[in-house]
């Protein structure tokens, strides 16, 4: 639902694209959380995926993980001598991202996403928040704030929930208030999930106020094992993402049929992965910590049965 990284493996009932696409749409199926599932009707999991196809690439052009060759910058029209320049490539997908929505787009995602924009009356906004999200790891690695990092969050997790409603037909203001507290709570998981490999690329999700509240340092967040103030710096935050999680939830009794299951997994995805991290005692620093198939299961139900 929110922003996509690879993770636990996730079934999505749709073909391969073909060339440039495929490189990217097949990621899908190692996603924390399940893209297009097979239950759910045809239409909108083609929707979805390209709506995900979006995401995963103006991700991966922020993170500087785009296949080699440059394939993507050349479908961008980047030169090649400006390949490697993220922010270039960025200011060149946003220009893409314009011809969606009035015009003929280079990219081939991004014209798989033209014919989604139209039939579901999708508008710039949402997409535009996650190219200023990835845009904006290129120039601010440390939020002092967790209000700071909410705002963050807002770009870079909860158009994607947006976009999930819209795609579904099933967008109200209500609804789109308690999607954003379960992407926010999504993405402050994944932060914890991965806090070594975030460091590795110079970058600090845990704000720095809380830090200094826990006495954490820099230096303590590269070690192998966590310390005890680290541990409870972690175990601070997963409550944030756990308290979220469950302001969000009446999303979930709030729609029917195959569209519950989806956000129920959601949910469900948030609510282990935050059991996995407490499991461990909050050391977090050996590399993410996923919850198992048998967690997830029991959480899908709980929240189906509307369960804290």
């Amino acid at each position: 639902m929110c922003r996509p990284r690879p993770g636990q493996p996730a079934v999505t009932g749709t073909r391969t694209a073909p060339g440039l696409e495929r490189a990217t749409l097949d990621k899908a199926a190692s996603e924390n959380f399940p893209v297009a599932p097979f239950f759910l009707p045809r239409a909108w999991r083609d929707d979805l995926m390209a709506v995900y196809g979006f995401a995963r690439l103006v991700d991966d052009i922020g993170d500087g993980d785009l296949a080699p060759g440059g394939a993507d910058a050349r479908a961008l029209g980047v030169p090649a001598a400006e390949a490697g320049d993220r922010l270039v490539l960025l200011d060149a997908f946003e220009a893409d991202l314009g011809r969606v929505f009035d015009g003929t787009p280079r990219h081939p995602l991004l014209r798989r996403l033209q014919p989604t924009a139209r039939r579901r009356s999708l508008t710039p906004e949402p997409f535009l928040g996650l190219i200023a999200a990835n845009r904006q790891d290129q120039l601010v690695r440390r939020y002092e704030t967790y209000d700071d990092l909410l705002a963050y969050c807002e770009l870079s997790a909860n158009p994607v929930g947006r976009l999930v409603l819209a795609v579904t037909g099933t967008a109200t203001p209500e609804r789109i208030r308690l999607s954003d507290s379960i992407c926010t709570a999504l993405q402050i998981v994944e932060h914890l999930q991965d806090v070594a490999e975030d460091l590795g690329r110079d970058r600090i999700y845990l704000p720095a106020q809380d830090m200094k509240r826990f006495h954490v340092q820099e230096t303590d967040l590269a070690a192998k094992i966590a310390s005890a103030s680290v541990r409870a710096l972690v175990a601070y935050e997963a409550q944030r993402a756990r308290d979220l999680l469950n302001e969000g939830a009446p999303l979930v009794g709030s729609v029917h049929g195959r569209l519950k299951l989806l956000l129920a997994g959601f949910v469900a995805g948030g609510r282990a992965a935050v059991r996995a991290i407490a499991a461990a005692e909050y050391d977090v620093l050996p590399g993410p910590l996923k919850p198992g198939k048998v967690r997830l299961l029991r959480e899908a139900g709980a929240t189906l049965r509307g369960e804290g």
